[in-house]
This record gives structure tokens, sequence and C-alpha cells, in this order.
């Protein structure tokens, strides 16, 4: 006879093994722009697990925080895939054997053009320039923590004259709601602060587009490219402005959908490289100069 210790570990142990095969053979075909509502589905599922075990130990608060868990995740999962213009199901179920269809039909979509790099002075004098001034905040200002320097850049130029907005995209960052809390915190008026269906039509009358760090939700390719896996959803329309400047780490570095963003080739573009935050405290001091 087994031990009923070991008995217990073994079953532990065992149902650990099967639950991580399921984990992965759920989510291995998963990929591209998926891959953030695939983490609030899977958040979601950590909350009905927890509501399980509570109903299971006969333990109502753990039954009730796992409920509400569980449906703040679904709710999130929800907002994702309506702002991706994404249906769950073929989330879940639609990386599946895409792979080779996807890497065919790259070569199709040719990106013509090439990357033009800038510097910061450039960027401040085409800023000083412009009057209406669109900043689209990604998921690099997040991790640079640059929200504080580009809260005081945009102060600045609005104390100057000029009409200066924020941009954001429902899922920019990692989760909805991200960025516009990394703002707030920044103190950021919340009038300067706009959602990507307030202003996506008003890019033609740009003068300058500052992207920092958001690459997937402001691609062309979501509109242009059929065989992107962002086709189809819903991004910001930066290219349509006169002057886009992208601030990035380094070129070839991609979003979700592991290809490089179609509107660093356009002509009106161009890419000051460097540190999110390191880029932005030096605009703030050219500024504060000038």
């Amino acid at each position: 006879h087994m031990d009923p210790e070991a008995l217990r570990v073994a079953s532990l142990s065992l149902v650990g093994g099967v639950s991580g095969l399921l984990g992965l053979h759920l989510t291995a075909s998963i990929g591209g722009a998926d891959m953030p509502v695939v983490i609030t589905i899977l958040n979601s599922y950590s909350g009905w697990a927890l509501c399980a075990e509570g109903f299971m130990l006969g333990n109502p608060l753990l039954a009730q925080v796992g409920a509400l868990i569980g449906f703040s995740g679904a709710i999130l999962t929800w907002i994702m895939c309506e702002a991706m213009g994404r249906d769950i199901v073929s989330v879940i179920l639609g990386g599946a054997g895409t792979k080779a269809q996807v890497a065919g039909a790259k070569s199709a979509a040719v990106i013509e053009g090439e990357i033009k790099t800038t510097g910061i002075e450039q960027t401040v004098d085409a800023l000083l320039e412009a009057d209406e001034i669109m900043i689209v905040p990604g998921y690099g200002l997040a991790v640079a923590q640059a929200q504080f320097a580009i809260a005081e850049v945009a102060k600045m130029l609005k104390d100057m004259g000029k009409n200066v907005r924020f941009g954001i995209h429902p899922v920019a960052g990692r989760m909805p709601g991200q960025l516009n809390v990394l703002l707030a915190e920044a103190s950021v008026p919340y009038d300067m602060v706009f959602e990507m269906e307030e202003v996506n039509e008003d890019f033609s009358d740009v003068d300058v587009t500052l992207v920092i760090g958001a690459s997937d939700t402001v691609s062309s390719a979501a509109e242009d490219d059929p065989s992107c896996s962002i086709y189809g959803m819903p991004v910001l329309r930066v290219w349509k402005s006169k002057n886009v400047f992208v601030m990035k780490r380094t070129i070839g570095n991609t979003g979700y959908t592991g290809m490089e963003n179609p509107i660093l080739f356009k002509d009106n573009t161009q890419v000051v490289l460097g540190d999110a935050k390191k880029t932005c405290d030096e605009l703030r001091t050219i500024l504060t100069n000038k």
C-alpha cells in the first residue's frame, strides 16, 4: 500500500503537470498581436479556479474573490477584443495552423523606402514650428517611465500657445487604461488626453505627431496589409500627420506582431533613436533653454 502522504503529493504533481501541459497547449499556438488578450484570459481563468476552490473548501470568501477576479478578467478580455477588432473564439483557436500561411504572405508585403533617423534638436525645431501637436504614447513610454518628462514637455508647448493633445489607443501599453493612469500620475490635465475615436479623424490637420514607444497601435499595416496578424485592428492613423517623429530604442525592435512598422518607411516619418526617458529629458532640457 502506498503511503497516503506520498499519494497526495503524487496526485498534486500529476494534476500540476497535466494543468501545465493544458496551459501550454492552449497558448502555444497563439502569437502576434493576440498575446495581450491571452494574458487577460489566463487572468480570468485564475479567478474561476479560485472560485472553484472556494466551493470545494466551503470557503465563501475564496469563492467571492475568485468570482471578482474571473469576471474582471473576462470584462477586460472583452474590452481588448473589441478594441482590437478580434473575436474571442478566433483568439483562442485562430492561432492553430496559421504560421505557414502568415510566413508565406509576409514576403508579399514588401515595404519600400528607407528609415530616416534624426536628432533631438531637429525634433525640437519641428515642435516649435508646429501649431497642432499630437503625442501618442505606447508601452515603450511605460517601460522607460518617461511620463513625467513628456508631461512637462507638453505643458511647456501648451504654454507657448500650441494645441497639444495625447492620443491613447484602447490597448496601448499592455492593459486598457495603463497609459491613462501613467499620464494622470504625471499630472497631465484630463482635457489634454483623448481616446483614439476622438482624435483619429484629426491627424490630417496635425503638424507634428510624437510617437513614444508605440508600434502595433500606430501601424498602417493594420489597414493596408491583409497578410499582417493585426489586419483589421483599429489603429491611430499617425501617418496622416504632416510630420511624424517616432521614438524607438533601436531599429528592428518590433511589437507583438514581430514585423517592422511600415510607417517608419514613409516620407513624413523620422526616427529618434534612444531610451524614451533619456530622449524626453533631453527634449525638456532643450525646450527650457529655448
